[in-house]
């Protein structure tokens, strides 16, 4: 449990709570949630849906901290809109400006936030497993060409990422509109 007992106890609350509405409906992680429609209508309904399921469980929402009728919204590392789901800019500029690593600890937190955007580059592992290769522990730190190659492809990736978009069988309803962002469970 990565965030501690009471946020463990906590997240499994929420999934106990809005359990059976699928993720074209909201999504949940901690005390976050986007509740996501196609049209405003259904919108409507799936917020109706959720805000009954938290009144059921006597849980009451922060206003301040609920932005509704929003089209693009930053959740967990991710821009998330009707064209799709992309990285946040401000990770990109994280990325941009990351130094070369001199030590496998400055490697290793690079990689971190790499491997978060991994789905987002073509041949993830290809391109950094000369990088991993370093961080083994028999590995001697000797950062050669290959490397700087290895790092700098890395981040011309993670800059350059396509938008991931929603997968879909009907092409007229392919852009999903995210009409509410809720971070605000008390």
């Amino acid at each position: 449990m990565p965030f501690g007992l009471c946020n463990a106890t906590f997240e499994r609350l929420m999934e106990t709570v809005l359990r059976g509405l699928s993720s074209e409906a909201c999504l949940v992680y901690l005390d976050e949630i986007i509740i996501v429609g196609r049209t405003f209508e259904e919108h409507l309904n799936n917020l109706r849906k959720v805000f009954q399921r938290l009144q059921k469980a006597n849980l009451k929402l922060s206003p301040k901290k609920c932005r509704f009728f929003q089209k693009e919204v930053t959740y967990l590392g991710h821009v998330i809109s009707a064209e799709g789901v992309k990285t946040d800019p401000g990770k990109i500029k994280a990325v941009v400006d990351w130094p070369r690593p001199e030590m496998v600890h400055d490697l290793r937190s690079f990689l971190g936030l790499c491997t978060y955007y991994r789905h987002f580059v073509k041949n993830f592992s290809t391109i950094a497993r000369p990088l991993h290769k370093l961080t083994e522990v028999l590995s001697n730190f000797n950062w050669t060409e290959e490397c700087q190659k290895s790092f700098n492809s890395l981040k011309q990736a993670l800059t350059s990422s396509p938008i991931l978009t929603y997968p879909t069988s009907d092409t007229k309803c392919d852009k999903i509109v995210l009409w509410m962002y809720v971070n605000a469970i008390q």
